[in-house]
């Protein structure tokens, strides 16, 4: 089972290591993400083994509070709205620790402005308006002393120790400054993670809070969310699609921009379908809900975006390892400084006041807010393209992608195969015997042989004995007489000569042959070919200019024969192509692929294909609108567009050059500025780092890493590359 929670009382990645080693080691535990950023935690647990009530007592023995999170009504962003609440806290905490902070800061430096105040009387004013401080703080203490207590500090733990050894030393301002500062930064911290989940919140501000439903002839208002399978929505010109449906009467034109990243309106008729959080643009229609609540298109891509931010990639889960020890680390640290400046000579006060320094310029917030930012943040960006991401794992995966394998019917070409020509003596007795054996067919060129004979209003035969082979054609009998269609080879295996050279010109210029005959126990006649035309999309080759523009290799995969793959291949300017392949046999080829020690993406339809796309490195489902919920897939792609495929790629490497700039400046803020508090320039300079600057630079590392990752909002996807 994987379920839920919402989790309180984590202050930096210390904590959610701290719950994701604890729980993650519990028996029947599968899998574990503990999110800081939106304060949550998804376990995949055996139910047989662990309860909930258990995994939530083991995260309250930790430390911290749990709670099975509620059904999600998709009104905001967890991030956000966890960003914003801790955002209201912290300004008023620091609002309030502002107020005396003022005033004790100018009594602390009386002496400097000319004021003449007896020391005692000094000295008990600071405490006075220290105090007040501490209080609207207190939980910094209250977790901090209480994590040390269980032996798992964290940065909680390194304020509250350097604030009390500050108060302890007398230096009130310092611990009031270091108080105020870092709660400063957190208050601008939790101000731009409210920001991370703005491209979702952009997408569920689309959805209409009312809807028109009709019942007994007569326009009714209800919330969207007492919408019903059946019920028939009315939608007015402007107003935003409520839930997923099928058009029953109207035409009109669509905005899908919010789902695609589609810019052009798409014209919609009866029987199309509309999804949720699109906009009618012209035109009243009515349409019949097929999909409500959390089954909608919108409900889904929320879904799905959540669950990637929540997920750990194998770059953050480093990042947390060096986290989850940073905390008794820095404390060994400030440990050994106090110790080897009280052995040089130094007095006890300054020694401490060093290792006061030491714990407070330590952050490890940035550490651990370096990966689910920016995964956050791209996430939502991919989404509002059309690019849905389902883990973070994929996401990082995709920049290293070396080999993009294109499956051909769908992906490559529209996958509406048209009949093209007809060889034969009795032109339409062949197609009306056609579309009689393949009217069973579930395949494309099956159906598009049928749709071709109804339209020229032929008769089509009944048939029974009706016999599939995998791979290779059909049989069926009609008037007594047992007929094949197929390839070459299926006939070719039932004794049947057929006609090469035609079906060879046929194929050169990339058209699908399939031969009809008539089978006798000896053998058989050839009835006649019927060719049809699956046509490139007209983005396929700019599509596959980009891909391989970005020093990646495009292969395709087709069951076609060699000579009509071949054409194809050279429309498009495809560098490779693997014909002939069987279904089942697909993923073969990645495989094969992967033990040559590439890094293989497949791109498909996500159902024929999904052998294929679950082998490969990174699965990418494409043209996926109406069912983005495929669970083959690692990417989908919601618009029927190649051109995504490099987006999604540029997408990957833009997050993760976010990423390692994050985990960079976070690490290099920490190698630089530890050393610097606990006074190794002093000897060449004379300097030492004061308390109260520690803090202020602790409290700007976490901002700039969030900030840095906001970045990620303005990137364009252009042709495969980034524009900010």
């Amino acid at each position: 089972m994987k379920k839920k929670y919402d989790v309180k009382g984590m202050g930096c990645a210390a904590c959610s290591a701290r719950i994701e080693k604890n729980v993650g080691a519990m028996k029947g535990i599968q899998q574990i993400d503990v999110n800081l950023l939106a304060n949550s935690m998804v376990v995949l647990y055996d139910e047989k083994v662990v309860t909930s009530q258990e995994i939530i007592q083991e995260v309250k023995d930790s430390g911290y509070e749990a709670k099975e999170a509620e059904e999600e009504s998709h009104r905001s962003s967890g991030a956000s709205e966890a960003g914003r609440e801790q955002a209201g806290e912290m300004k008023r905490r620091f609002l309030v620790s502002l107020i005396f902070m003022v005033p004790l800061f100018i009594i602390s430096m009386g002496h400097m402005l000319g004021l003449h105040i007896p020391h005692t009387v000094n000295i008990v004013i600071q405490l006075v308006l220290v105090i007040p401080i501490i209080a609207v703080n207190y939980k910094y203490y209250a977790t901090g002393l209480g994590m040390l207590l269980r032996k798992s500090p964290n940065m909680d733990s390194l304020i509250a120790v350097g604030s009390a050894a500050a108060v302890a030393l007398l230096y009130f301002e310092s611990a009031g400054m270091i108080l105020t500062l870092v709660t400063l930064g957190k208050w601008l911290e939790a101000k731009a993670k409210g920001k991370t989940g703005a491209a979702i919140e952009r997408l569920i501000d689309l959805a209409p809070k009312e809807a028109t439903v009709i019942r007994g002839n007569v326009e009714v208002k209800v919330s969207p969310e007492d919408i019903r399978i059946g019920d028939i929505v009315a939608v007015r010109p402007g107003e935003g699609i409520p839930v997923d449906g099928v058009i029953v009467s109207g035409e009109t034109t669509i905005d899908e921009s919010a789902l695609t990243g589609e810019s052009l309106p798409v014209d919609k008729k009866v029987g199309q379908q509309v999804s949720s959080a699109t906009i009618n643009r012209s035109g009243y229609f009515t349409f019949e809900a097929v999909k409500v609540g959390k089954n909608t298109t919108l409900a889904q891509i929320i879904k799905l975006v959540e669950e990637a931010s929540s997920s750990k990639s194998p770059i953050a889960k480093l990042a947390d390892k060096v986290a989850g020890i940073f905390v008794p680390v820095v404390m060994i640290i400030a440990g050994i400084a106090i110790a080897v400046w009280i052995i040089v000579g130094t007095d006890v006060r300054q020694a401490l006041t060093i290792g006061i320094s030491v714990l407070v310029i330590s952050c490890p917030c940035a550490l651990g807010l370096a990966t689910p930012v920016a995964i956050m943040v791209g996430t939502g960006r991919g989404a509002e393209n059309g690019i849905l991401v389902k883990s973070a794992e994929a996401l990082e995966q995709a920049h290293k992608i070396q080999e993009v394998v294109l499956d051909k019917t769908g992906t490559i070409t529209e996958g509406k195969p048209k009949v093209s020509d007809i060889i034969a003596v009795r032109e339409d007795f062949t197609l009306a015997l056609a579309a009689a054996l393949e009217k069973h067919s579930e395949h494309p060129l099956g159906q598009a042989v049928v749709k071709e004979a109804i339209e020229r209003e032929l008769e089509i035969y009944e048939t029974d004995k009706f016999t599939a082979v995998s791979g290779r054609g059909i049989q069926a009998e009609t008037d007594g007489r047992m007929y094949l269609a197929g390839n070459r080879e299926f006939l070719r295996e039932n004794h049947i000569d057929v006609r090469f050279e035609e079906s060879m010109r046929l194929a050169k210029e990339g058209k699908t042959v399939i031969y009809f005959a008539e089978k006798v126990s000896d053998g058989g006649a050839l009835i006649g070919i019927i060719a049809l035309r699956d046509m490139p999309k007209p983005t396929s080759r700019k599509a596959i200019e980009e891909i391989e523009a970005m020093g990646i290799d495009v292969t395709m995969l087709t069951g076609d024969n060699q000579v009509t793959a071949e054409a194809i291949k050279n429309e498009l300017g495809i560098t490779n192509l693997v014909a002939q392949v069987m279904p089942e046999d697909k993923e073969k080829v990645i495989g094969r692929m992967q033990e040559n020690g590439k890094l293989v993406a497949m791109v498909g339809d996500g159902i024929n294909d999904a052998p294929a796309i679950i082998k490969a490195d990174v699965g990418i489902a494409i043209g996926a609108a109406t069912d983005i919920a495929i669970d083959s897939a690692d990417v989908i792609l919601v618009k029927n567009d190649l051109r995504d495929v490099a987006k999604m790629i540029a997408l990957s490497r833009a997050t993760i050059k976010n990423i390692k700039e994050n985990l960079f400046w976070a690490f290099f803020y920490n190698v630089l500025g530890i050393p610097l508090a606990a006074g190794v320039l002093y000897p060449f300079t004379g300097w030492l780092l004061n308390p109260m600057f520690a803090a202020a630079a602790m409290s700007l590392s976490s901002v700039c890493v969030v900030g840095n990752a906001l970045r990620l909002r303005k990137i364009k996807l252009e042709k495969g590359e980034i524009h900010e």
